[in-house]
């Protein structure tokens, strides 16, 4: 399956925009929690999805320069 880098860049864009929204909402309740070991447990998650927030972010970059270095040279196929 063919996806095009235009396609990939957003698609990347809103994965991060979800997993940024859930680490953020991961960090800010870390307050609520009294075990320790659930707040622990709380940040260990909330900074997996920010991880995976920078690496879609990361992602849709690259994207974007591929869309970007197509329109300033475009290819004849």
């Amino acid at each position: 399956m063919k996806i095009s880098a235009q396609f990939g860049m957003w698609s990347s864009l809103v994965f991060a925009l979800f997993c940024l929204y859930i680490a953020f909402d991961g960090f800010v309740n870390i307050a609520s929690l009294t075990d320790e070991t659930q707040r622990a447990d709380s940040r260990g998650f909330a900074y997996f999805w920010l991880f995976l927030g920078m690496v879609s972010v990361g992602c849709a970059l690259l994207s974007r320069w591929i869309v970007k270095r197509e329109e300033a040279n475009p290819s004849d196929g």
